[in-house]
């Protein structure tokens, strides 16, 4: 497997695309899901599907869209089973490599005035499954918590226990001093 290979790759043309748009409707298959599950540590992906309306603006184009699943966690205070919907909202520019900056000062320039520089377009091409899974792995809640789970720490009923009290328990039993 490639080093920054995406498991669900839907490659688009920027020559496909009409001057009235396209839009794309894609759903991750079994092996797909099962692999992007690996991935995110999920302990299921049951559903994955994402649409997109793409854009030209010039040589660039404009990914607007929304990504949506169902995904299976582990409670991290119960260690039960959670069932979390996704909704992610996907509003995205790519640009032909040499019209992205690259100069720092350039994209420091774009980041102040609260606009994004572009995603640069590989080979002329922009992968939709690439972009429906970064979506997916930033719409993930790293700390799940099944509905009404609060972390209550284990309080001790004699307030005069030690810390190391069962060692010093053994130590005695094992005939140390």
């Amino acid at each position: 497997m490639e080093k920054n290979r995406s498991p669900w790759s839907v490659p688009v043309a920027v020559e496909d695309i009409s001057e009235t748009g396209l839009h794309v409707e894609i759903d991750a298959h079994d092996t797909v899901r099962a692999e992007l599950a690996m991935l995110a540590g999920l302990r299921e992906l049951s559903r994955l599907s994402a649409v997109f309306d793409l854009a030209r603006r010039g040589a660039g184009v404009r990914v607007t869209g929304n990504v949506s699943a169902r995904v299976g966690q582990t409670c991290v205070v119960t260690l039960e089973p959670v069932e979390n919907d996704i909704d992610e909202l996907v509003d995205l520019r790519f640009a032909p490599q040499a019209a992205v900056p690259a100069a720092k000062s350039e994209t420091v320039a774009a980041h102040a005035s609260d606009d994004e520089p572009p995603e640069p377009l590989l080979d002329g091409k922009l992968d939709l499954g690439a972009i429906a899974t970064e979506f997916l792995l930033l719409g993930i809640d790293p700390y799940p918590r099944k509905p009404g789970a609060e972390f209550a720490p284990v309080k001790a009923d004699d307030a005069s226990a030690k810390p190391f009290a069962a060692l010093e328990a053994l130590k005695k039993r094992l005939g140390g001093s």
